[in-house]
């Protein structure tokens, strides 16, 4: 089966990560789905996105939940029913999924050229150590917006951006690590960072 890679980040905090190779209904079969999510998954027109979905309840069987366990907030961040800290992500044929006692974020991404195209969008401070000529520009810029991802799926919090309340401090790509902050309404928050790469995709995480 697919489990594409499982790191112990901490002795409370694991990333699992599914390669989607399998059909549709290779995927559906197996579950036990709760009655909205599959009215859900049998809402989205892209096959791409219903294979995502499922392969995250795949992943969750992998730590020993089920779709039952899980559960959304208003602000559609995921949660445990233990009380477990989780974060998702899917992208083309990956999936993931953090989970730990602490809050955490997680995002995977295709690493593309037209990010450099939207850089300013999501970019300020991180212009002062990125260099747009090098070879490695398009996949600093897919750590940066991945970590900001995750940071924002850690808080959760409608109004923040990127640009404006997310910090990544400067780093190498063989470091697979940094640190990164939210300056939001007059307080600060530090957060640790890792990235990795594979098969042209960047998966990034943070924890507190």
């Amino acid at each position: 089966m697919p489990l594409y890679k499982s790191i112990t980040v901490n002795s409370q905090t694991t990333v699992k990560i599914w390669k989607i190779d399998e059909s549709y209904s290779d995927l559906l079969s197996p579950l036990d789905l709760k009655p909205q999510s599959l009215e859900r998954v049998l809402s989205m027109k892209s096959e791409l996105h219903q294979r995502g979905f499922l392969s995250v309840r795949h992943l969750l069987r992998d730590f020993g939940y089920t779709d039952q366990d899980l559960y959304y907030d208003e602000n559609g961040k995921p949660h445990l029913k233990d009380g477990k800290h989780i974060s998702i992500t899917h992208s083309f044929i990956f999936s993931g999924i953090i989970i730990s006692d602490k809050e955490v974020g997680i995002d995977i991404e295709k690493q593309r050229n037209k990010i450099g195209i939207i850089a300013k969008k999501f970019i300020d401070y991180e212009f002062n150590y990125l260099e747009s000529e090098t070879e490695d520009y398009i996949r600093k810029l897919t750590v940066i917006w991945g970590i900001k991802e995750s940071l924002y799926k850690l808080f959760a919090t409608p109004g923040m951006l990127f640009r404006e309340h997310f910090l990544v401090i400067p780093f190498m790509l063989n470091d697979g690590k940094t640190v990164a902050w939210i300056d939001y309404k007059d307080k600060k928050y530090k957060y640790n960072t890792a990235f990795i790469e594979f098969e042209g995709f960047t998966c990034a995480y943070v924890i507190p």
